[in-house]
């Protein structure tokens, strides 16, 4: 932040020195050669236009804005052009060194974290429509299940605009005050775990540049919110027994193991068991997670 800040006002100063001394060529005799007027105007237009692209790098505050300022600088995507986003929250259930995970639901056969996609609610998808355009995804299977998922496709032109209503207040939506669904989903319904309510803690958030995909084969941007779960002593208990148990809806598995996706180097087993998107979750990641106003809040929640 502050080298942008910096290189702000570098180019502010050139546009000022040069901005001036081309008008005083003009209004006095200072510069006796017209041609050298011509010269400190075209620089100054040069710089001032410099330090406009300083001023929009000063206000991309996140590294998804800054990704979307370089690529359409690069003629790399237009505003006109598709691309996809994905917003999910995801658990952070930690038993000892290890972490729970379940069983992917699309048949990959990989292991992530307990969460999803966050739903939208009332009538903000026909808002969306209306002010964005948005269009469902179309690279995962529309069903029952993911119907009103925030997993959308829209112009890139609009991505900052969506973004704003998303976390606006006034959004009908999932919110972090209460992302019980899927862990009801997954744990409960599932006969893995039988709570009646869970407390949690908010960690912050994770976004990815806007970048091409080439699973997709288009640009898109991922949004993660990572919430801790803080069990009372007797879930606490209950985790520590379903680690001994042998279920393949779930596992557990440690930093390294998710670091390196499932893949044993040392045992010479190089298939990847899980997701590449588990990594958000491990406490080693918590303080490269964007703060967020709720950052720090816990929830209680009944299931």
């Amino acid at each position: 932040m502050k080298k942008k800040i910096w290189k702000f006002t570098i180019w502010i100063v050139l546009v000022i020195v040069f901005g001036v001394t081309s008008w005083l060529c003009e209004k006095t005799d200072l510069c006796s050669i017209s041609i050298l007027s011509s010269f400190f105007g075209a620089l100054s237009i040069f710089f001032f236009e410099k330090a406009l692209k300083a001023y929009q790098d000063f206000l991309d505050n996140t590294d998804w804005k800054s990704s979307q300022r370089k690529l359409k600088r690069g003629g790399y995507i237009k505003d006109n052009e598709i691309i996809r986003i994905s917003f999910a929250y995801l658990y952070r259930i930690k038993v000892g060194n290890k972490y729970l995970l379940v069983q992917n639901s699309r048949n990959t056969g990989k292991y992530q974290p307990v969460g999803g996609v966050y739903k939208i609610q009332g009538n903000e998808k026909l808002e969306l429509k209306k002010l964005y355009h948005i269009m469902d995804d179309d690279k995962i299977q529309l069903d029952e299940s993911s119907r009103n998922d925030y997993r959308l496709r829209m112009e890139n032109r609009y991505l900052r605009k969506f973004m704003r209503r998303f976390n606006s207040k006034n959004t009908e939506r999932e919110r972090i005050e209460n992302v019980s669904r899927e862990f009801k989903e997954e744990l409960v319904e599932t006969g893995v775990l039988d709570w009646k309510d869970i407390t949690y803690r908010y960690c912050g958030r994770h976004i990815t540049e806007l970048k091409y995909s080439d699973h997709f084969q288009l640009y898109e941007m991922l949004l993660a919110d990572v919430v801790e779960l803080i069990p009372t002593k007797e879930q606490e208990d209950d985790l520590k027994i379903l680690e001994k148990c042998k279920c393949d809806k779930i596992c557990f598995a440690t930093a390294k193991q998710i670091t390196q996706l499932g893949v044993d180097f040392d045992g010479g087993k190089l298939y990847e068991w899980i997701g590449d998107h588990t990594i958000k979750i491990l406490q080693e990641n918590e303080s490269k997670l964007i703060k967020m106003p709720e950052t720090g809040k816990t929830f209680k929640v009944y299931l």
